[in-house]
């Protein structure tokens, strides 16, 4: 049962709050030094900008607070849909460098909607998983929440928006888990992914086709559906090199570049080579705050968001990334904490796909800075510049807080 009450600002976990403005600082520390040598009006200054875009980001973070919680579970559905109608508006207006990410509303600024339609759609996922929390055993129950989060995503995966589509699907595994989802139905939701990514080697792709047998002889479903899981998974093995070449080249040139950087140095892979090459000057300790070569000399690009960690490995060293990333993973731990300690199923199942959208926006930039995965233009929470994606953080944040205070019946 969702209550509402009034509550003191003591009950509000406060290790979340000083997590947040401490990385909202370290990220400020970090845009002052880009801005030095920025030139132009407040919107073209990093840390100009961001100072700007701070207020109504914690101001929207304090409103939500004063939101009923029960009014928050009763229009999930139409928040949900509001997320889809926003990602969808973009493409009424024209392109931006051919794409379209971004809603021009008459303001110096444009918003990016899909950074609110994530938040959404969790919170319609939350409700759904809670409403229906006693018929996860079986794998009908997973199909509406997967076809949930597949309708934004696909549409964000159109503008075309990878970063963003991933993270606003990766939600659905911890979530689905956490309502009490057989692990073999989620192993079904990966198993197209693995079947498409081994396609390309015949030897990974016979080993696989033999792993998945397994599982699923061990599962010991029905023998036709077991038959059906299998052939499926093997056909799309079989047609991913129609997928491949459905991509535009540009993101055909991110992947190849991922795989061999050094074959195109000053092309696809400049960003990755200038990335290591900022972390690995910096060494531990860094040159120093407004010293470093590649962040100043513009050789490192997007540096004041997407490769924000790259500008701080290098001037402030490879132990002030260290220091960031343990921070994160302690904002991430209380706010599964929180999750844990939930008294209604719809908070904590919300709290859990918040936790998610977080790690995976700090998992997947700092792989990209560091060329483990290709670049995929996600900035890091609270410390890239941004203006919708720092609002939206918030009101996340906002939304956490919320969530996390427990309500006595």
């Amino acid at each position: 049962m969702i209550k509402n009450r009034p509550y003191e600002i003591k009950e509000l976990p406060n290790q979340i709050i000083l997590a947040v403005f401490f990385l909202t600082f370290f990220g400020l520390i970090v845009l002052k030094s880009i801005s030095q040598h920025h030139s132009g009006g407040l919107l073209q200054n990093p840390f100009s900008k961001q100072v700007l875009f701070m207020i109504p980001a914690i101001l929207g973070a304090i409103s939500v607070l004063f939101i009923p919680r029960f009014t928050i579970h009763k229009y999930a559905y139409a928040l949900y849909s509001i997320g889809i109608l926003i990602v969808l508006l973009p493409f009424l207006g024209g392109s931006h460098a051919g794409t379209y990410r971004w809603l021009n509303i008459g303001l110096p600024f444009a918003i990016q909607p899909s950074e609110f339609a994530k938040i959404l759609t969790t919170i319609a996922l939350a409700r759904y998983l809670s409403d229906h929390n006693l018929q996860m055993k079986q794998f009908s129950s997973i199909v509406i929440p997967f076809i949930m989060v597949l309708i934004p995503t696909a549409i964000v995966l159109k503008q075309p928006d990878l970063g963003t589509a991933i993270v606003m699907l990766i939600p659905i595994l911890p979530m689905l888990y956490w309502a009490g989802a057989k692990p073999f139905y989620l192993f079904l939701l990966l198993a197209p992914l693995f079947s498409m990514l081994t396609a390309f080697h015949n030897i990974a792709f016979t080993m696989w086709a033999i792993i998945l047998g397994i599982i699923i002889f061990i599962a010991q479903p029905k023998r036709l559906i077991a038959l059906g899981l299998f052939f499926v998974n093997i056909f799309l093995g079989l047609f991913s090199p129609v997928l491949w070449n459905s991509l535009s080249n540009y993101q055909q040139g991110r992947v190849l570049t991922f795989l061999n950087p050094e074959k195109d140095p000053l092309g696809a892979a400049y960003q990755i080579i200038q990335s290591k090459t900022a972390i690995g000057s910096g060494g531990l300790f860094g040159k120093g705050w407004g010293d470093g070569t590649q962040t100043h000399l513009k050789f490192l690009p997007v540096q004041e968001s997407d490769f924000i960690l790259s500008v701080m490995g290098e001037e402030l060293g490879f132990i002030s990334i260290s220091m960031v990333l343990l921070v994160f993973g302690y904002l991430i731990a209380q706010i599964m904490k929180q999750s844990y300690l939930s008294k209604d199923r719809f908070s904590s199942l919300a709290l859990i796909g918040f936790a998610t959208i977080l790690m995976s926006h700090v998992f997947v930039n700092t792989a990209m800075t560091v060329g483990l995965i290709p670049v995929k233009g996600l900035p890091l929470p609270f410390i890239s510049a941004g203006g919708s994606f720092l609002i939206s953080s918030y009101l996340m944040v906002g939304l956490i807080l919320k969530l996390s205070v427990n309500y006595s019946d």
